[in-house]
């Protein structure tokens, strides 16, 4: 009998060890085929996108594909939700203060550089959430990000000029958020080695329109 408890101890935790591995190889198949899909819509935009083309790039096979997805839809809006997710940490990151006599130039690398090394890291953001063919619920879905998004925008204008009335702020941070998103897929398509360039000439932009935006009585 104490040999036979002895066993059924020894055992218990190789009987658990099995369905971890398993969870484990479903998460990485998860986060690959994620992956994958970001890839698939950031080069054929999401109505030419094919569950056969992700599958492909993630190198597993249709059937494979559908284990964890039932169609395209329910693929993108997994990517949609993990980019939401992912993006508002980064936003809370560089727009939850306004650091206090940091020049414009500066403020502009803290705030830009990690906004632009998202979306190279995730190439089918701007896709997903205002590509002309994207789905109306992955708009949806993207809206409360964008109006966070908005409001810290305003928020570290209105620190930055606080002579402006807050009409005007919020005018200023919708052309600021449009003119980021209008200018990323120009970052996005260009080779790597010319990026910095195109970035270069991004932060530029941004640096006359708030430079002057600051001085305004």
């Amino acid at each position: 009998m104490a040999q036979q408890a002895e066993t059924a101890r020894t055992e218990r935790p190789q009987a658990t060890a099995a369905p971890r591995k398993r969870q484990a190889r479903g998460e990485r198949r998860m986060a690959e085929l994620l992956r994958a899909a970001g890839e698939v819509f950031a080069q054929s935009g999401y109505s030419a996108a094919t569950t056969n083309a992700i599958a492909a790039r993630a190198g597993v096979s249709p059937g494979t594909l559908y284990q964890y997805f039932p169609n395209k839809d329910a693929i993108a809006d997994a990517v949609a939700e993990q980019y939401t997710t992912e993006l508002r940490a980064v936003m809370d990151s560089v727009l939850g203060s306004a650091p206090q006599g940091m020049p414009l130039p500066e403020l502009l690398d803290v705030i830009i550089d990690p906004l632009v090394a998202f979306h190279i890291a995730h190439p089918a953001c701007i896709v997903l959430f205002v590509g002309p063919d994207s789905p109306q619920h992955l708009t949806e879905l993207h809206l409360p990000l964008h109006a966070a998004m908005l409001e810290r925008i305003g928020a570290l204008l209105a620190v930055l000029a606080p002579q402006l009335p807050a009409e005007r702020l919020q005018r200023s941070a919708e052309v600021a958020v449009h003119m980021f998103k209008g200018v990323m897929p120009l970052v996005l398509a260009s080779a790597p080695q010319d990026r910095p360039a195109y970035v270069a000439e991004l932060k530029l932009t941004f640096e006359g329109y708030f430079g002057l935006l600051l001085d305004l009585p």
